[in-house]
């Protein structure tokens, strides 16, 4: 990406427990071929791990990273890029969508996320910027119609439930929808392109 780039939007992509795998290489490349800079950092420092290994994933995430460490890390790719673009818009899947979610009160111009369970442990937060946010209604962990209630009351936030299980949007993922990820991916790129087009309405 160059350091001098006439377009006014990145998108951080930011992943799930397993790391930059397939599933974020091709969603970065849909993203850039939609006219995005994409920038995706790597927050467990290491290798991807496999779908099979999603105990041990979760286990290194939670004990060797944690969401506060990844949070103040994509805080600093933010602030370092600030300067070089217009708008700086991050799209997160499960853990990335909750740090994503947590960064909606920082300087960012929006926000996606893909079924960030871990946002019911962060419903304090109040977005600053636009928010939109995917829930499958089959989570094994919470009641997602709970959490879509609270989430209702939030300004600039949007919250959308799906037909779907966790992992709908990853077509290397047992649980892809790809009727859903099609319709979400739609919805992303409409919710991108217009909060691009607002810079400088405001």
């Amino acid at each position: 990406m160059s350091k001098e780039s006439s377009r006014r939007s990145l998108v951080i992509i930011l992943h799930e427990i397993y790391g930059v795998n397939d599933h974020i290489q091709f969603f970065s490349e849909m993203i850039v071929k939609e006219g995005f800079d994409v920038l995706i950092p790597n927050l467990i420092h290491r290798d991807s791990f496999s779908y099979d290994q999603e105990e041990i994933a979760y286990q290194y995430y939670m004990n060797e990273i944690g969401f506060e460490k990844s949070l103040r890390e994509v805080k600093e790719i933010v602030k370092e890029n600030k300067e070089k673009y217009d708008q700086i818009l991050i799209m997160g899947f499960s853990i990335g969508a909750t740090i994503a979610w947590m960064l909606s009160e920082y300087e960012v111009g929006g926000i996606i996320g893909y079924y960030g369970s871990r946002i019911r442990n962060h419903k304090e937060i109040e977005p600053k910027c636009p928010v939109l946010l995917f829930f499958p209604n089959r989570e094994k962990s919470f009641n997602v119609m709970d959490v879509e209630q609270e989430l209702k009351k939030k300004k600039n936030t949007l919250t959308k439930i799906v037909e779907a299980e966790h992992g709908f949007m990853n077509p290397f993922h047992q649980n892809y929808n790809f009727e859903q990820f099609k319709n979400c991916v739609k919805s992303s790129i409409e919710f991108l392109k217009q909060i691009e087009g607002n810079i400088g309405r405001l």
